[in-house]
């Protein structure tokens, strides 16, 4: 069995946080005969600052490749509102189905410091690529 290469990283840093994902394509849960495609992607936040953040909402904008777009928000980060003190870091895991066998994901999560200050962080925009899109150059 040949082995798949590693999914690719994207990073993104505002004021001192850090995050990076890493999106992967669930062969063993997706159907393409049935136009349901999945991806798992892990998401990390690393807080290079001074500050003590505290992850209060997200906010996702997924796009699949025939345009259509779906909104996320919500509060925190799958069910937790985790603070991150400098120095920490936070790493979680989450999913999202498409119906074509490609799109995009980008988002922003909404920090809240001790000292009540406010502060939109960006996720950085990721791909989510199949090998069944055969839109794409090889």
């Amino acid at each position: 069995m040949a082995r798949r290469p590693a999914p690719p990283q994207y990073e993104a840093v505002t004021d001192g946080v850090r995050i990076r994902v890493r999106p992967r394509f669930l062969h063993d849960e997706s159907e393409p005969g049935r136009a349901r495609f999945m991806w798992s992607y892990t998401v990390e936040v690393e807080n290079e600052s001074a500050q003590v953040w505290t992850i209060a909402r997200r906010h996702w904008k997924i796009i699949d490749s025939a345009g259509r777009l779906q909104a996320v928000d919500g509060d925190g980060v799958i069910g937790q509102t985790p603070t991150l003190g400098p120095g920490e870091r936070f790493t979680y895991m989450s999913g999202a189905p498409l119906a074509t066998p490609s799109g995009m994901m980008s988002g922003t999560y909404d920090l809240v410091g001790e000292d009540g200050r406010e502060m939109v962080a960006v996720i950085p925009a990721f791909s989510l690529d199949s090998p069944y899109d055969t839109s794409r150059p090889s």
